[in-house]
């Protein structure tokens, strides 16, 4: 997750309407950056929309300026995630929006576009196998 040279270590999701998405990303020069989301809707196999928001380690919503951004940069944006069926493969497209034109939102598009990079990175890897079983609690 994150740009190419960030890492994230730390990221918790408990995936269920209602639920917090909470993570830091770090920079290169160890600056972190923490943000938290809910999920607003989950539709399977379709969607997941989530609220976006800065936040402090804690998990409390912070203004976008206390990371530097711009005062235009909103407090809460909303990302949502479809998945559609394209001759066989899985095509995943990501809307994150209301985010003001400039600078900032071409680097947010950036970040997200390098992770999805890293995420055709580790799909490549020959180690990586897809689970095409469902298992459950009280299976053996």
């Amino acid at each position: 997750m994150g740009p190419k040279t960030f890492t994230t270590p730390v990221c918790e999701i408990d995936l269920r309407v209602g639920g917090v998405c909470r993570s830091c990303m770090r920079s290169p020069e160890g600056q972190d950056f923490w943000s938290q989301g809910v999920y607003r809707e989950i539709v399977e196999p379709e969607r997941i929309v989530c609220t976006d928001s800065f936040a402090d380690e804690q998990g409390n919503v912070v203004s976008p300026e206390h990371y530097g951004m711009s005062p235009e940069w909103p407090v809460e944006a909303l990302i949502t995630v479809t998945f559609t069926e394209q001759a066989g493969k899985t095509r995943l497209t990501l809307q994150h929006s209301p985010l003001p034109p400039g600078r900032e939102r071409d680097l947010c598009r950036q970040g997200w576009e390098e992770s999805f990079d890293k995420l055709a990175d580790y799909l490549a890897q020959e180690s990586y196998v897809p689970s095409t079983s469902t298992t459950s609690a009280d299976s053996p």
